[in-house]
């Protein structure tokens, strides 16, 4: 993508609204903007870094064996009133009546949803095991959205849930889940601490959740202020038990179906990431999400041979599947720098026309503010080696 032809709206001051680095930089990056309370319109790049962690989510779900699927956002109350969530959660659910007068809720999660779905699928042990998951928006009515999308009223998560004819069952998809869930986080560049939990509302008897220490957590883990990234329960009958999901066993008789619940807030992932990898000048991506993986600066963008040899470097890192942005603007180098450095893409390339009378081009590593310059003719290696040891 060439700058010039972007929408990167970057700002000089900070937000006056924004209390956490990661809403700062946000909103200063040009990755989002705030619409209402609670509520926020995602730009290209940040779109992009979302798409990431999603397409990383994806590929470990379905390697642990769980199959996507996408559940309705409207939800009739009375599946709810069965489970009596309704009014353990009346608080936070967003509602309305309907034309006819029954009454819905906007999905604040699933758990109601999916097991109805498989209650009126699955009738025998032969149908046993699933894990079903997806991707989506939920909404929650939160008294006090805060930290940008951190605490927000509607947000996406990933939400899996497996179920099985016995405990052992879900022992198995447990551990499952669990591994998979560090290696996502460890891809995405998060760093996080996997702790015992209370399952609260959700219920059941066993939880863990996956927390990223971060400043502004408003969870702590030892001590440590931190952000919850994710949360695993083994749900057991709860749900099955109350919305009649159950099957005939191989020797013919009724039971409940065993149920565990696997979310992910992946808006959150985002955000500690840029918590947990920030300095003063701005954002330090992690390689796995960054937006783009090389910025490529021009100085002097009216001098031919400047032009010609970043369009060169743009187009062959382009052929190479390297995510590619070219700053191709005219504006001082100065800003070029200062924006560079606040979206914070993982490698800086800088063409100008002293370092090409000398045959050489700057390279710049994001995270180590290392500089270094290299011939023209060795560029394309460099940059492989700096995004394979990334």
């Amino acid at each position: 993508m060439k700058w010039s032809q972007a929408f990167i709206p970057t700002l000089k001051e900070n937000p006056s609204d924004a209390e956490a680095a990661s809403h700062r930089l946000m909103v200063r990056a040009g990755l989002m903007r705030r619409l209402g309370s609670g509520t926020y319109s995602y730009l290209p790049m940040g779109l992009i870094v979302l798409r990431k962690i999603e397409k990383i989510i994806r590929e470990e779900m379905n390697a642990a064996g769980a199959l996507e699927v996408l559940l309705p956002a409207i939800q009739p109350a009375g599946i709810w009133e069965k489970t009596g969530r309704l009014d353990l959660l009346k608080e936070i659910l967003i509602s309305y009546k309907d034309r006819s007068g029954k009454l819905n809720v906007f999905g604040a999660t699933h758990e109601e949803v999916i097991t109805d779905l498989v209650a009126k699928e699955v009738s025998s042990y032969r149908d046993l095991p699933k894990i079903l998951y997806q991707i989506q928006t939920k909404f929650r009515d939160e008294p006090r959205p805060r930290f940008g999308v951190l605490r927000s009223k509607e947000f996406i998560m990933k939400d899996a849930y497996s179920f099985d004819v016995d405990n052992k069952g879900l022992d198995a998809v447990y551990k499952r889940m669990h591994d998979a869930y560090c290696r996502i986080f460890d891809r995405c560049g998060v760093k996080y601490i996997a702790v015992e939990a209370d399952p609260g509302f959700m219920g059941g008897d066993v939880s863990h959740e996956f927390m990223a220490p971060a400043p502004c957590g408003e969870d702590k883990v030892a001590g440590k202020p931190a952000i919850e990234l994710g949360h695993i329960f083994k749900l057991r009958t709860k749900y099955s038990k109350a919305l009649g999901a159950s099957f005939l066993d191989r020797l013919g008789k009724k039971r409940d179906i065993i149920m565990g619940c696997y979310g992910i807030g992946v808006n959150r992932i985002l955000a500690a990431a840029i918590e947990q990898q920030n300095d003063k000048d701005g954002i330090i991506w992690p390689l796995a999400i960054a937006p783009y993986r090389v910025l490529v600066i021009e100085i002097d963008p009216g001098d031919k041979e400047v032009r010609n040899k970043s369009e060169w470097l743009y187009g062959e890192l382009t052929k190479m599947g390297v995510d590619t942005l070219l700053d191709d603007r005219d504006e001082r180098p100065g800003m070029k720098f200062k924006d560079a450095d606040l979206i914070g893409i993982p490698i800086q390339v800088v063409i100008g026309k002293k370092g090409l009378k000398e045959g050489k081009i700057e390279l710049k590593v994001r995270k180590t503010q290392k500089r270094s310059l290299h011939p023209v003719r060795d560029i394309l290696d460099i940059i492989e080696k700096e995004i394979g040891s990334g």
